[in-house]
């Protein structure tokens, strides 16, 4: 292995460190404003439905309604109040019901 390998690890740690490290640092004890508290709550919600949404158009090949079935189903049954494991097992229950007629 190179040098450049090193400074690469290198690099990819401190870019890594630098944005858990700096708010530990500076923001300790600090509150923030409720609008920026806001928006960085629904990060993580937003990138999830970010990195999902293009994998249920693409579920099974050939069969878009497949995909739209299934998260309509999942996002009813986390609508009406189910937890993670419901919306799961709800979900994968009705597509392999709807999997038998197709």
């Amino acid at each position: 292995m190179g040098t450049t390998y090193w400074w690469m690890l290198a690099g990819m740690a401190i870019v890594t460190y630098l944005p858990r490290m700096v708010p530990l640092t500076f923001l300790d004890g600090k509150e923030l404003p409720p609008i920026i508290s806001g928006v960085l709550r629904n990060i993580p919600y937003a990138v999830l439905g970010a990195l999902i949404f293009p994998a249920i158009l693409f579920v099974q090949e050939g069969n878009i309604l497949f995909g739209i079935i299934g998260a309509a189903t999942a996002f009813l049954i986390a609508f009406l109040g189910g937890g993670v494991m419901s919306v799961v097992l709800g979900t994968i229950g009705v597509l392999a019901i709807y999997g038998l007629f197709i």
